[in-house]
């Protein structure tokens, strides 16, 4: 019978967006530019970098490498937000604030053509209407933007130290030249603008080190397009699991789905390797929290006559619109009437506004209703209270027994970091032995394959996140008692693992190309 189990599951599973975090609630759909996708917190696994973390918060999902001609911008009307907190209370103690500029060149006129008549007369200067007018070279300190290149990004960041919206609020510097102000490299549009095997040394060029106020050692920073990294066989999910059960239900089947196919799309990447001293309350404290969103200004008035920089009059205070710290969870974990109540929330509200959909689980259920197929039976479930809600105790749970339960990341900074290519990419869910339905999953570092490093131990861009989050769901943390289809081992049949990523900040591989 189970196979059964895993193609109704996997059917009911389809039902959500699930692609991680893109176009997860009603709401985000209709705002792709501050669609959080994806965020991951892990320890920098880099030769040489052993005391850093890494944070990456991934926006705008299903990028078409070849989607000009405005390609895909940040919107300067934005806050986008890393948040991490290291005190228990379900409260950001430190968020990173980027906002972003777009900046016409040459005095607002983008590339202008000199155009005229045969003889000369009536000569006029014109803007084109492409971005670009030539192969894109070389980078200029002001704003990082080559000789032909009529459109340009900019940003800035400042770390807050305390509430996000009260707390106090320094300027990130570059820390080579002292500026406030960083460039974000354009898309890689293709083998034209950018001649084979030139575009990877382009985008180093927006790689920078950072001094952060209050960090005693400076940090790295990458923002720009990137290679989609996250792995879902999106196609036979929702064309009603169209793929043998064979596949769907046995571990040794993963990958046999073929490529990713939303592997040859890009993501817009704000990416930080911050000292974990930096990140951590204390020396002796080793556990933090993340998460990421975007927020709009609540009034918007459109201009009836726009501008290339002045489309809109917005004012009044921050409302957040996205929200990420796990991955999957407002996918297949909240309910359709909460979605966007989700993404506008912060994790010390989740108890009271979510705590029913992690310990009361509809999914398995439906899954019972419509196909007879046992759902587990330990209800309230606790294993998925500690993956999402909060930490796993001797893992990555706070101290005093986890704090205020909240959804995000969790971390612990004090694990030395697997290196690239001994990942195990379905993270902690080898890590678990002596299974019950009453208490929540105790790690066992000796088990064979166990990985304490994986998620849901932070986030790593190779961790099989859809395969860990179809595993869990129907119970492979408890008995076989409890969980009676808890042992099948699910999967998507495409496998996600860290030899599709690159060993060095910022991990996640240069973007596709717009044209061969």
């Amino acid at each position: 019978m189970r196979p059964i189990f895993a193609a109704a599951f996997l059917t009911v599973f389809s039902t959500s967006a699930f692609a991680s975090s893109h176009r997860e609630a009603p709401f985000i759909t209709q705002n792709p530019k501050v669609d959080n996708t994806d965020f991951y917190m892990f320890n920098s696994y880099e030769v040489g970098r052993s005391n850093f973390v890494t944070l990456i918060s991934n926006f705008q999902p299903l990028q078409a490498p070849y989607g000009g001609p405005n390609y895909f911008t940040m919107d300067p009307q934005a806050l986008y937000e890393i948040h991490i907190e290291n005190t228990g209370d379900a409260v950001e103690d430190i968020t990173f604030q980027f906002q972003f500029q777009n900046n016409l060149a040459n005095g607002g006129q983008g590339v202008p053509l000199p155009i005229s008549q045969p003889d000369g007369g009536n000569l006029q200067t014109v803007a084109i209407p492409l971005i670009n007018a030539g192969v894109i070279g070389g980078v200029v300190t002001d704003g990082g933007v080559g000789p032909l290149q009529g459109q340009y990004e900019t940003y800035t960041v400042n770390i807050v130290r305390g509430p996000r919206r009260t707390g106090t609020v320094s300027a990130v510097k570059n820390a080579d030249t002292n500026a406030t102000t960083f460039a974000k490299p354009f898309e890689n549009v293709g083998s034209k603008t950018f001649p084979p095997g030139t575009y990877d040394n382009y985008a180093k060029a927006f790689m920078y080190n950072i001094t952060i106020p209050g960090c005693a050692t400076p940090g790295r920073m990458f923002v720009g397009p990137r290679k989609e990294g996250f792995a879902v066989n999106l196609g036979p999910v929702f064309d009603l699991i169209n793929a043998p059960a064979s596949v769907i239900t046995m571990d040794s089947m993963r990958g046999a789905g073929g490529p990713n196919p939303i592997g040859d799309t890009n993501v817009t990447s704000i990416a930080l390797e911050i000292d974990k001293a930096c990140l951590q309350p204390s020396a002796t404290e080793h556990v933090i929290g993340g998460w990421s969103s975007a927020s709009l200004r609540q009034a918007r008035v459109l201009n009836p006559t726009p501008n290339y920089s002045n489309r809109t009059r917005e004012g009044g205070p921050w409302v957040q619109v996205s929200r990420l710290g796990s991955p999957l969870v407002n996918e297949v974990v909240i309910g359709v009437p909460d979605k966007d109540l989700f993404n506008s929330s912060e994790p010390k509200n989740d108890v009271v506004n979510f705590a029913k959909y992690v310990t009361n689980p509809t999914l398995p259920k439906l899954i019972e209703i419509l196909f007879a197929a046992p759902a587990p039976t330990a209800i309230p479930r606790v294993d998925l209270l500690a993956a999402f809600a909060t930490g796993v105790a001797g893992v990555n749970q706070f101290p005093n027994g986890g704090g205020v339960p909240g959804e995000m990341l969790r971390l612990n900074t004090s694990f030395p970091a697997t290196p690239k290519g001994s990942q195990d990419s379905l993270g902690a869910l080898h890590c678990f032995s002596g299974k019950t339905a009453t208490m929540p999953p105790h790690p066992d570092p000796a088990a064979p394959g166990c990985d304490l490093n994986g998620f849901p131990n932070g986030r790593r861009p190779g961790d099989d996140v859809v395969d860990i989050a179809l595993r869990a769901a129907m119970g492979v943390l408890l008995s076989t008692n409890d969980a009676p289809a808890g042992d099948v081992q699910f999967n998507d049949g495409v496998l996600q693992q860290d030899s599709d990523f690159d060993g060095a900040f910022p991990y996640l591989k240069s973007p596709n190309a717009g044209t061969p």
